[in-house]
């Protein structure tokens, strides 16, 4: 899907595409974390039939529903793909030195090779977590890699490495 990128100075940007059903739509992403979704008029694609205004909370929920779903999409591709690939969910229990720190501080994928891609939390998913994603006691760490670098960031995890 071909996504148009537009910088909008001092209020951000905007991201607009075509569904396969010839539906324009659009996305504004404001600095304060705000979301605008936009519903072009087929008829005119320079009019909007509809804006609705999401919160960055809501907009973020919004995206780990639509995000949770394509990356279990894009693992089981990755499964049938790639040879010797596994993903397993990595709990972290209140023994890990890195509960309550960032992610980051793991250093998982420099050390073992394995790829975090999502954080499993009781209130949602965290897809593709950044560094700075604090460790939460009962998060569960999507991980993706060969059997001995997921392994190796269990042990991480549990101080073993």
């Amino acid at each position: 899907m071909d996504v148009e990128r537009t910088e909008l100075p001092g209020i951000g940007v905007r991201f607009e595409f075509e569904t396969k059903r010839h539906v324009r739509l659009g996305i504004v992403a404001h600095r304060e974390g705000r979301r605008d979704f936009i519903i072009y008029d087929p008829d005119d694609p320079d009019s909007m039939l509809d804006c609705i205004v999401f919160s960055a909370d809501e907009s973020a929920a919004i995206g780990e529903l639509l995000g949770g779903a394509r990356i279990v999409e894009k693992l089981n591709r990755l499964h049938h793909e790639i040879d010797n690939l596994v993903s397993r969910q990595i709990k972290v229990d209140a023994t890990s030195p890195y509960a309550e720190h960032p992610l980051g501080d793991t250093r998982a994928r420099t050390r073992t090779g394995a790829s975090i891609v999502a954080i499993v939390r009781a209130d949602g998913v965290e897809t593709g977590p950044p560094p700075s994603a604090i460790l939460h006691v009962g998060d569960r760490l999507v991980t993706i890699g060969t059997q001995e670098a997921v392994d190796a960031v269990d042990r991480i995890l549990r101080g073993l490495e």
